[in-house]
């Protein structure tokens, strides 16, 4: 079955890396992060979020395990961004992300 959310290791780790973290990456439960990381982006519908929203409505889960899911969801056509910013906690602008679902174009005026 060819699952939209199912990540090779492969793509985990950097070339680079010591074998431990190659270890780690084929360990890793990577499509049901996936889905969850997606879904609270998705639940905040057209009006998108910014990466501390989805931390703030994912608290069981470390900072590194839940960012590191947004390039897959990217790449994947799940998640969408584009130049839009709002203002994040640290008072740094942080691109907003729509779930698939939910994106529309920014309109130019």
């Amino acid at each position: 079955m060819n699952d939209l959310f199912e990540t090779p290791a492969y793509k985990l780790y950097r070339q680079t890396d010591p074998q431990t973290s190659r270890e780690a990456a084929q360990s890793l439960e990577v499509s049901a992060m996936e889905r969850t990381v997606a879904e609270a982006i998705k639940g905040f519908r057209a009006a998108g979020c910014i990466s501390d929203q989805v931390l703030d409505a994912l608290p069981q889960h470390r900072y590194s395990t839940v960012t590191a899911r947004y390039k897959q969801l990217k790449e994947k056509g799940i998640i969408f961004v584009d130049d839009r910013k709002a203002k994040g906690a640290s008072g740094r602008g942080q691109l907003i992300m729509w779930h698939k679902d939910f994106y529309r174009e920014q309109a130019n005026d």
